[in-house]
């Protein structure tokens, strides 16, 4: 924000933006906070720290979803969240089976009261309801996170577009029902204001033929045309010449598919929004299947495996935001933690309750 105000006087005609991941984070954990999703999430951790707790439930979940762990590492705390409520999803029938088979009924730790509660969680049909409800909720804003920060291809031009498609996304999830959704819509405006709808990213939108030509009325639409106009006014001040052309003749143009915009090479581009080779930074990556959101590090699920294992408080982030605004580094990195790491895959970890039980 200090070099914000620096520019402003010696770089007038530049804009300066926020980063659109902290800020889609900063939605996240907004959301997530929420009464709704918070208390779900809390019950989904609650499963997963007592599965990893002991060998034994550890065992008998790995051998009913054939060795695939239950838990998936994300880059941030929030990815990790998405992923693995994605993952448990994917897996209800296997742990649906596996709390029902006799090796569980005959297993110590599921009579005890976190492991009846263990078992309550995924025979809960309200549960798996919440959990669906929170992945239609999350998934159109991990959709975007995915899309800026996975450098595939210049996102500018699609943050302001997939954020209102996320918005009637997350309506849609809600089927509508305005007491419901508003709190969440609420939440993505306040955090979007001033980073993510600036007029650089709503005359990006404008100008991305990806929207305008299935919806030429955004040409109608007042505050994007304000910010398009802004942009020409700062991108060619004190030349009205200029900026006559860009938006008397070459907006037009854009706006009728004149000259290149008419070729049905160019036509058949605008049809999806894909990663076509002409913006294809990292071709590779794509071929690979990577997902930006994954992790490969388990300190980041420490939340999820161990108890008291969250690698960061909820007020992380806010405090980086405000840190930025008032032009102070706030210095907030990974808060240290009162619990060892645990790999995933630690076959020689052994929990507090079975070293007592042992003993």
């Amino acid at each position: 924000m200090v070099a914000e105000n620096l520019l402003k006087i010696k770089r007038p005609n530049i804009f300066w933006t926020s980063c659109a991941t902290h800020t889609l984070n900063l939605m996240l954990q907004g959301i997530g906070n929420q009464p709704r999703f918070k208390g779900l999430i809390e019950k989904a951790k609650a499963f997963t720290i007592f599965i990893y707790a002991h060998h034994e439930t550890l065992a008998l979940m790995r051998k009913h979803t054939k060795k695939r762990d239950i838990v998936r590492p994300g880059v941030t705390r929030f990815a990790t969240s998405f992923l693995t409520l994605q993952s448990l999803m994917d897996k209800k029938s296997e742990l649906r089976c596996m709390v029902a088979c006799d090796d569980w009924t005959a297993c110590k730790h599921s009579k005890s009261a976190k492991g009846k509660v263990a078992y309550n969680t995924v025979l809960s049909a309200s549960f798996w309801n919440g959990v669906t409800l929170c992945l239609k909720v999350f998934a159109p804003l991990f959709k975007e996170l995915r899309l800026v920060d996975g450098d595939k291809k210049p996102s500018m031009g699609f943050l302001y577009g997939e954020l209102l498609k996320a918005k009637e996304d997350i309506k849609e999830a809600f089927k509508h029902q305005e007491a419901n959704y508003r709190p969440i819509i609420e939440i993505i405006d306040d955090k979007a204001r001033g980073r993510l709808d600036s007029p650089l990213h709503l005359a990006t939108y404008l100008l991305n033929p990806y929207y305008f030509y299935k919806d030429e009325d955004i040409q109608y639409d007042q505050v994007v045309m304000e910010g398009f106009f802004l942009c020409v006014e700062k991108f060619f001040p004190d030349d009205l010449e200029t900026q006559s052309v860009v938006t008397n003749e070459e907006l037009l143009m854009y706006k009728s598919k004149g000259g290149g915009f008419g070729r049905a090479l160019a036509q058949l581009g605008f049809a999806k929004n894909d990663d076509r080779k002409i913006i294809n930074k990292k071709r590779r990556a794509q071929e690979l299947g990577v997902d930006v959101l994954l992790g490969n590090e388990a300190s980041r699920a420490q939340g999820w495996i161990v108890d008291g294992g969250d690698e960061e408080d909820d007020s992380d982030i806010t405090s980086e935001m405000e840190g930025e605004a008032s032009g102070v580094d706030s210095g907030l990195r990974k808060s240290f933690r009162n619990v060892e790491v645990r790999e995933l895959h630690d076959e020689d970890f052994v929990s507090d309750e079975d070293t007592e039980e042992e003993g």
